[in-house]
């Protein structure tokens, strides 16, 4: 974000021929309210954009066969994007009268709720502007206070690094201690500020076939997903937003999840992964036996896995699960 402010704060940096741009909005909202999955422990959390084609494809045909009748029309040049170059989306769709940011910074539609992808049409047309769209949030703050890691510092304002959707999605390395306990069982990212909003009474369920919920796509066992190695991964995620986040990560935070159960049953789920090939995997296996198995137990396991174990972050693990220094036991 840093290194692309200046491009992000005019379209023109972007394109420096375009006069016109064209925001459009896509309905993706669930059949039903998915928060009542957060309960079932045992099952990860997908987030509801996730649970099917990745919306990037999905849009960019549809965004490609807007442009061309527009460019057939007005003899103009286009250029689409889809949250793949240094747009600012949301800005703009509130310029052009598609909704306002709400509080959580995620527009809000008084038609369609905030369940919303977006995608932008430039284009070297002149074309005439619609009227921007108010503000509509009032003394409403369920988004903010909603959040389990109070991801928000300010209405309007999102700190990303607390924010579950970045943590699940885009962050590659651990995940911060404090922050795991809030992420529950949500496996790759989040929709309590999305789901609580009020606007939402008036949305629909999405439309498109092509993102409507796949039921192996949600509430996915962990006992299941824990046991995938690279290949299955990419397998079981093949077209889907999942594939993305790579097997690593993604099983990082199944592990999450399964330390934040509660349920002793899957620890030996975690206790198989010590001997992953991956630091990051194993670093949060040890967290989850930490939080699933006794003190004891955990020093049972230390022993037998420290004296062969050179990765410092996976080591430090070891360390806090037991609460004691490492060298007592190494």
């Amino acid at each position: 974000m840093a290194e692309t402010a200046e491009r992000r704060a005019d379209p023109r940096t972007l394109w420096p021929e375009v006069r016109s741009v064209i925001l459009l909005g896509l309905n993706y909202g669930p059949a039903e309210n998915p928060l009542p999955e957060l309960e079932r422990k045992d099952r990860g959390y997908v987030a509801v954009y996730a649970r099917n084609r990745d919306y990037h494809d999905v849009i960019k045909g549809k965004l490609k066969e807007a442009a061309g009748f527009l460019a057939s029309k007005a003899t103009s040049d286009v250029k689409v994007f889809v949250d793949t170059a240094p747009v600012m989306e949301k800005p703009l769709a509130e310029a052009a009268g598609l909704g306002w940011q709400g509080k959580h910074t995620v527009v809000v539609s008084r038609e369609f709720g905030d369940w919303l992808f977006l995608g932008a049409i430039f284009t070297t047309a002149e074309l005439p502007a619609d009227e921007p769209e108010r503000d509509h949030c009032g003394s409403c703050r369920r988004c903010l206070d909603i959040c389990p890691t109070n991801a928000f510092p300010a209405p309007y304002q999102l700190d990303a690094r607390r924010c579950i959707s970045y943590l699940t999605i885009e962050h590659k390395g651990h995940i911060p201690e404090e922050l795991r306990p809030g992420i529950g069982n949500r496996i790759f990212g989040c929709d309590d500020c999305l789901a609580v909003c009020p606007w939402n009474k008036f949305a629909q369920a999405g439309r498109e076939a092509r993102l409507v919920q796949r039921d192996d796509l949600a509430a996915l066992p962990l006992k299941e997903l824990a046991r995938l190695d690279d290949p299955s991964f990419r397998t079981r995620f093949s077209g889907t937003p999942i594939k993305r986040t790579g097997r690593d990560r993604f099983i990082r935070n199944v592990l999450i999840a399964i330390g934040n159960s509660g349920d002793v049953a899957l620890a030996d789920e975690a206790l198989r992964l010590l001997d992953d090939a991956s630091p990051l995997v194993r670093a949060m296996a040890v967290w989850a036996i930490g939080r699933l198995l006794s003190p004891e137990a955990v020093a049972h396991h230390a022993v037998e896995r420290l004296e062969h174990e050179d990765d410092l972050d996976v080591r430090e693990e070891w360390r806090r699960a037991m609460a004691v220094p490492v060298e007592v036991v190494a």
